[in-house]
């Protein structure tokens, strides 16, 4: 989906205009994909744009920093103001937002201990990543034939750059065999999640995502997801799944910041209903929490002014 540039990108703490933001070609993180990133949303309410749970996603990038052994320059508060103000700046009534941690230019080498950290944060107009129609008419699924990384190969509980190489090559392959979007598999089998989204699972009138312990990112529109479900009276709950699992399903669906909440209707093309009675009902609800349109979700959404 191309990018629709916008006037300026925040830059270690300054407004830089959208062709200015470049980086040396000798940049640490270019050569070893140590960087740490984020993908949040701002949506348009009736007080102006907001961001979704932007407290929660900067507390994140700085959780996925830390476990890089990366000492971001700004404090969590200050990022938050950062995202706020850059929102600001593009006039945008809703947007998606791209904060991203790298180490510098300036060493080459494998150690990261002399590197300075940099910081960028990015907005532009981008609509929902698995296709406007996805929450209703649903996308098609294939298992991977890539296995999503180990615990103690790379840290899949960090939003690290280098870790999306994983799921690009997951992601592409899906593509070019004609499906939207991949499943992948832990080491050991289980179901672990997609290559930008995490997995609801419905069996016998209960829903079922994935565990961090099987390789799925600790997602924070997962979590909004199983907050809303549980609220809709879904009995909900983290467990494993093997992929047959998927195949006779009652209904599945994916969710994450960019893909939001979107519908399965196969996986390795065995059909599953869709989109099914809880997938309408979170989706529906979803729609309206980002937005501010529902009291008990208010906390989730931050207003940029």
């Amino acid at each position: 989906m191309p990018i629709t540039p916008t006037e300026q990108i925040w830059m270690n703490g300054e407004f830089v205009p959208w062709a200015d933001a470049k980086v040396h070609i000798l940049t640490h993180t270019l050569h070893y994909g140590m960087g740490v990133f984020e993908g949040v949303r701002a949506y348009e309410t009736d007080d102006g744009p907001a961001v979704f749970r932007l407290t929660d996603h900067m507390v994140r990038l700085n959780n996925s920093a830390r476990m890089m052994m990366m000492e971001l320059p700004y404090s969590v508060e200050q990022l938050i103001q950062a995202v706020k103000d850059t929102v600001r700046r593009t006039g945008l009534p809703s947007c998606y937002i791209r904060p991203i941690a790298y180490f510098g230019y300036g060493e080459m080498g494998l150690n990261t201990i002399p590197c300075e950290v940099d910081v960028a944060i990015a907005c532009w107009p981008w609509g929902a990543y698995l296709g406007d129609d996805a929450a209703t008419k649903g996308v098609r699924m294939k298992v991977s034939s890539w296995t999503r990384h180990d615990h103690n190969t790379m840290p899949p509980s960090s939003k690290t750059t280098g870790n999306y190489v994983n799921s690009s090559l997951a992601k592409v392959e899906a593509l070019k065999a004609g499906y939207d979007e991949a499943v992948m598999l832990s080491p050991h089998g289980w179901v672990s999640e997609c290559t930008g989204e995490n997995i609801f699972v419905a069996r016998g009138g209960k829903l079922i995502t994935p565990p961090t312990s099987a390789g799925a990112l600790e997602g924070i529109t997962q979590d909004s997801v199983t907050t809303i479900a549980r609220d809709l009276g879904f009995e909900t709950t983290v467990d494993n799944l093997a992929r047959t699992d998927l195949y006779i399903a009652d209904e599945m669906f994916v969710c994450g910041t960019a893909a939001e909440v979107s519908a399965v209707n196969s996986v390795d093309d065995r059909q599953i209903p869709c989109p099914g009675p809880m997938t309408r009902a979170i989706a529906g609800e979803y729609g309206k929490a980002v937005r501010g349109q529902v009291d008990k979700y208010k906390d989730w959404v931050e207003h940029v002014s």
